[in-house]
């Protein structure tokens, strides 16, 4: 699969999620397979004004080609300058959001506003690509709502726009993440444009994926929620879609060694502080289901330091041992 002028080894995408896809997580994502990893979406005017929370989303040095840099926002102008400063950072393909659902996010008419917009949505498109070397992509779902549903007519416009791939969300900007995504939407685009067209929603295993393209003819799956607590979901998606063999889950220690990998790479990257708070939710992700979950879970919240989260974490696959 190629985006541009960009070859993916593989079309196993990661979903861009905010609060998640750090760079911790892209990295463990890529170890695993993962053919291209996107940042946090970053928004335009933060990224202008040198916002330094922003500056930190953006730092991808010395991460495994390709990166994705995910920006979001309204005005064309501040779009093509905040794609340029990303470019300058090593951006080696540049998306813009035109799915995320979230009140303050739609409000500014960013995000899944732009499909009310299609004019403004295109103007971004063609203002981003005029001003940056890299190809540039577009994320979207399927409309606002039911009653306008306009991911083809969209698609269409950001394409002409020279937009070279993109994302589509089965879901409407009012079913936010519940619902069952519409995988019909997708096909409908992909039969529509000449780019590339990579599907997201509802892939929770890796038959899901291979589902997905077999029903819409799709050129790559984008994974999200699924890879939560669980990167090996690449893998072993990857692995389903060349060889039709399911690999078997990680077992606990798996995903104790894994915990604790990404508690090291959080820190190398932000302070243990900010680390051990991120790492709580991750932490309940990795050990969801095991028994005592949930007792486990409430050590884990009240963790405050390095050293108490890892001897939380290791006691739980001591006592798996011992048993």
């Amino acid at each position: 699969m190629k985006i541009g002028s960009i070859a993916l080894a593989n079309p196993v995408i990661s979903a861009p999620m905010a609060g998640i896809t750090d760079k911790a997580f892209r990295i463990l994502a890529k170890e695993a397979g993962c053919g291209l990893v996107c940042t946090e979406m970053v928004s335009d005017q933060a990224l202008l004004y040198g916002n330094p929370k922003t500056c930190r989303i953006l730092n991808i040095s010395g991460e495994a080609y390709p990166v994705s840099v995910q920006i979001f926002g309204s005005n064309a102008d501040y779009m093509a300058k905040a794609a340029e400063i990303a470019e300058s950072r090593g951006a080696d393909i540049i998306d813009i959001n035109m799915g995320c659902p979230m009140p303050k996010i739609v409000n500014n008419g960013e995000g899944a506003a732009l499909m009310r917009e299609p004019e403004r949505a295109a103007g971004i498109v063609r203002a981003v690509v005029s001003c940056v070397s890299v190809p540039v992509t577009v994320k979207m779902r399927k409309g606002w709502d039911e009653k306008s549903v306009n991911a083809v007519e969209l698609a269409k416009q950001v394409v002409d726009a020279g937009a070279v791939a993109l994302t589509v969300h089965g879901r409407t900007r009012s079913q936010f993440y519940g619902g069952k995504a519409d995988w019909e939407i997708i096909a409908a685009v992909k039969g529509a444009v000449a780019v590339p067209v990579i599907g997201n929603g509802d892939i929770w295993q890796p038959a899901d994926a291979l589902s997905m393209i077999n029903q819409t003819g799709c050129d790559g799956v984008m994974i999200g929620r699924a890879a939560l607590g669980n990167p090996w979901i690449f893998k072993q998606t990857l692995n389903f879609l060349r060889t039709g063999e399911l690999l078997p889950g990680p077992t606990l220690e798996d995903r104790i060694t894994m915990s604790l990998r990404h508690l090291s790479l959080l820190i190398e990257y932000k302070s243990e502080q900010v680390a051990v708070r991120e790492m709580r939710k991750h932490a309940a992700w990795y050990t969801k289901g095991l028994p005592g979950a949930a007792k486990l879970r409430d050590m884990i919240n009240k963790a405050r330091c390095k050293e108490e989260l890892q001897k939380i974490l290791n006691s739980t696959l001591n006592l798996s041992c011992v048993g």
